[in-house]
């Protein structure tokens, strides 16, 4: 890396963490906090009883040697894990709108890092395309919120395609205590049905479908060649065929039904974003469900 790179690499870094701290300060104070669960609850004291505490908490060891009733006092412990499970595979590249979905997707990461080390929570990232690209354990700290902003926008994947299901069964081998996962991506797989229910009932799993407005419609615009990015295949279509735009869109319709039936099928929470709609609204709105839902 030559030294005008390595200068826009920071510069883009310090414009993301300027841009998505201010969001987390204006937008989600006290929200994130509000919504996630720590691990358990650690012991704290033990105290006499008071009218009113649940007999399940006495303590009958201190009890019977002090012929009083004690009850033991717990709080619920806060620190958490988040871990960013981001599919860096080649269809993230395409973007219709400003943005392209690997562009929203790193922000979006980034927003949950920064709110995370706000509560003094650790942070993990898994990179995966078909397989595991790159992996950063979890730690605290802005430097190491930096260092994960960096791998997620400027990361150079070696493969091209997607496995959701590795990617999930990667980050339970490697997460042992119960985490927050958001699972980040645009769902361009099969087959990872199993290894989504697996790490539902694990952790705190949070599937994040990004999409793009054109993987829904054809615009009329004459003859188009189309490329799958993932395995290269070319495709010439004739968009100005109404019969053809229609079926496009009841294919991508059908699609797009089976993978909500899929996730909300696995129990998990979904948090669908689309790169011509600020994020921020419906991370809010998330955050507000989930809130009232505890």
């Amino acid at each position: 890396m030559n030294p005008n790179q390595a200068r826009e690499i920071l510069r883009k870094v310090r414009q993301i963490e300027i841009r998505t701290k201010r969001l987390v300060t204006d937008a989600l104070s006290g929200q994130y906090h509000s919504v996630f669960k720590g691990r358990g609850m650690n012991f704290e004291e033990v105290r006499e009883y008071s009218p009113g505490d649940e007999v399940r908490t006495i303590d009958w060891n201190v009890t019977a040697r002090t012929g009083r009733p004690f009850v033991k006092k717990f709080t619920e412990e806060r620190e958490l894990t988040i871990v960013l499970v981001v599919d860096v595979s080649a269809s993230g590249n395409f973007g219709s709108t400003q943005q392209s979905k690997k562009e929203l997707s790193a922000e979006l990461a980034s927003v949950l890092a920064y709110s995370a080390i706000r509560n003094n929570d650790k942070v993990a990232l898994i990179l995966f395309s078909d397989q595991i690209e790159h992996y950063i354990p979890p730690r605290k700290g802005r430097h190491h919120v930096l260092r994960v902003v960096r791998e997620i926008l400027f990361f150079r994947p070696k493969n091209r395609g997607t496995n959701l299901g590795n990617a999930l069964d990667f980050a339970n081998k490697v997460i042992s205590r119960r985490a927050v996962v958001f699972l980040i991506s645009d769902f361009h797989a099969e087959g990872f049905q199993q290894a989504l229910r697996l790490a539902g009932k694990r952790h705190d799993l949070v599937a994040v479908p990004v999409h793009d407005p054109k993987e829904r419609a054809l615009p009329s615009i004459g003859l188009l060649t189309v490329e799958d990015a993932e395995t290269g295949e070319q495709l010439e279509i004739d968009t100005s065929d109404s019969s053809i735009r229609r079926r496009f869109s009841e294919l991508a319709q059908t699609r797009f039904q089976k993978l909500e039936r899929e996730l909300r099928g696995a129990g998990v929470d979904v948090l669908p974003l689309q790169t011509d709609k600020p994020y921020m609204p419906a991370l809010i709105q998330f955050f507000a469900v989930r809130a009232h839902r505890r």
